[in-house]
């Protein structure tokens, strides 16, 4: 590490007010250089079941990043962690180099940080257009005026934006609650696009969904732009590594294996525990 001596004055005089006042510098990950997320040694706590266990692991800006793992693996309990939902009881988070780990929620959004349930969280009484709308709203400035936007307003062209890249356009002024499960999926997919996400946190979108719907998804996923970070956590072994660049098996709230999507495939470790006698 350089000494104060070496760095710039107005460097060198913030390093000094911290240490009169006692107070720690700003912080970074050791490789959180170009990375869209950097956990490092993450640990999740409930009494004394520790759901995640010493987890690091990092995804490049513009990656493309699965999480695969058994039912109890600790696999959503991460994602909590790094939403902070559930905030790490041990370990850093890192979003595109800055420690976010003590942030609220809120503030991680603002950043650019998105995210989807397992249980897909819609207005269902409202129309598709209507759930876009809100969303771009909640993610805007001026979100809480009473004012109803205009025909040109640019909420309005970033909710048609988004119909269009979730796929939903031919629906748009369908109710939510009429929709099939799959354009649900959908819709909460273009939801957490509102606002030029970095990254998107994608939690088993294909639970439940048709061979059909499944395909659409696929398409979906493909079609983000090269830019946006996402990691996706899924059972379905045949969309999770059709659609990502790394994989990261987790077991027991622990990392169990990381690699290519071929690399996690032909592990045998991995097929022993996820994949079953079959490959």
């Amino acid at each position: 590490m350089a000494s104060v001596s070496n760095l710039p004055a107005s460097q060198r005089a913030a390093s000094r007010a911290a240490g009169a006042r006692g107070a720690a510098l700003p912080t970074r990950s050791p490789h959180a250089s170009g990375a869209a997320l950097a956990l490092t040694h993450v640990t999740r706590n409930f009494g004394a079941l520790r759901a995640v266990d010493d987890v690091s692991l990092t995804v490049a800006a513009g990656e493309k990043h699965a999480i695969l793992g058994a039912n109890g693996a600790g696999k959503t309990t991460l994602f909590n962690a790094v939403t902070g939902d559930f905030p790490p009881t041990g370990g850093q988070i890192h979003f595109f180099g800055e420690d976010i780990t003590e942030l609220p929620p809120y503030e991680r959004i603002r950043k650019g940080l998105r995210r989807t349930y397992q249980s897909s969280l819609l207005f269902r009484d409202l129309t598709v257009r209507d759930n876009l709308f809100l969303a771009v709203r909640g993610v805007t400035s001026g979100r809480f005026s009473f004012v109803r936007a205009r025909a040109r307003h640019p909420s309005r062209a970033a909710t048609q934006d988004l119909l269009e890249q979730s796929r939903l356009a031919h629906v748009a002024d369908e109710a939510v609650a009429t929709l099939s499960h799959g354009q649900q999926r959908q819709l909460e997919i273009g939801m957490a696009l509102a606002g030029a996400p970095r990254l998107v946190l994608f939690d088993e979108p294909a639970a439940g969904l048709s061979p059909a719907e499944r395909r659409e998804l696929v398409a979906l996923l493909r079609s983000l732009p090269s830019h946006m970070s996402f990691v996706l956590i899924e059972h379905d072994l045949d969309i999770a590594l059709r659609v990502v660049d790394r994989v990261t098996v987790m077991h027991n709230g622990r990392v169990l294996q990381s690699g290519t999507p071929t690399e996690i495939e032909n592990d045998a470790q991995v097929q022993a525990i996820y994949m079953g006698a079959r490959h």
